[in-house]
């Protein structure tokens, strides 16, 4: 098994399309790239700390690549945005690679540079070797299938159809 970390807006959405990526293993949110020590959700929030909202995932190399995440990773959200992405804003919103070892930053650098010809703008993520990732509160994990499975959603979403 191999590890892959990203950043690319609210972490709840970003780890729901991952997880249902065929040889993704695992997936955590939480929060990485910053200066604080075990930051929380509140102190990330006042952009004080310098974390992303970010995903780790574990993944099967023999299913998918590496270079098949990152295709992902950059299908999911606009890479040209700083520090926000949609009405999210702030610096704990930036999209960004964080690498786990050199033949990552290669291959994350080579994607970003042939993803550059798909945009008029300005790539803004950064690549950048993964220092520390810190788990976010368990609330946030997989926040998108616990409120998929609530069951006043399911009650709203029937009689939304």
């Amino acid at each position: 098994m191999e590890k892959a970390t990203f950043a690319a807006g609210c972490f709840w959405h970003v780890e729901e399309v991952f997880r249902e990526v065929k040889g993704v293993v695992d997936t955590k949110v939480g929060y990485t790239g910053g200066n604080v020590k075990n930051p929380s959700y509140e102190k990330v929030c006042t952009d004080e700390t310098g974390h992303a909202e970010a995903i780790e995932i574990t993944f099967d190399p023999k299913i998918v690549s590496y270079e098949e995440l990152l295709n992902v990773f950059w299908k999911i959200h606009d890479p040209t945005q700083m520090n926000r992405q949609g009405p999210d804003i702030g610096k704990q919103y930036r999209t960004a690679i964080f690498y786990h070892n050199e033949k990552q930053k290669k291959l994350a650098e080579k994607s970003k540079k042939e993803q550059q010809k798909n945009y008029q703008d300005k790539i803004a993520t950064e690549i950048v070797s993964l220092k520390d990732f810190y788990k976010a509160e368990e609330y946030h994990q997989r926040y998108m299938e616990k409120m998929n499975n609530n069951p006043i959603n399911n009650l709203i979403n029937k009689f939304r159809h």
